[in-house]
Parts: C-alpha cells; structure tokens; sequence
C-alpha cells in the first residue's frame, strides 16, 4: 500500500507543477525541470521493484 500511496502522491506533485507551469505562468527552469525527472524516475523505481 505504500507504494500505491506513493507513486499517486507523485504523479499528483507532478500534475500540480505542470498545471502550474502551463496555467499560472510559473517558471519552468531548468533546475525544476530535473527535480520533476527526479520524481519520475523515483516512480518507475518504485513501481519496478514493487512485487
């Protein structure tokens, strides 16, 4: 159930940023474009290895 928990909760962080990104003008720079990589790559991890 964790790891449910926590690949939702990410794709929900990333949705958020996205929306943010595209709706409300934030700025997409670099260094938060690599921590979104970061967190998908935290979930193809999680989701590998869960059994």
């Amino acid at each position: 159930m964790g790891t449910a928990y926590a690949v939702w909760t990410g794709i929900g962080t990333i949705g958020t940023v996205v929306y943010g990104i595209i709706f409300f003008k934030e700025p997409a720079d670099i260094l938060r474009m690599v921590c979104i990589l970061l967190i998908i790559c935290g979930i193809i991890g999680l989701r590998i290895l869960a059994k």
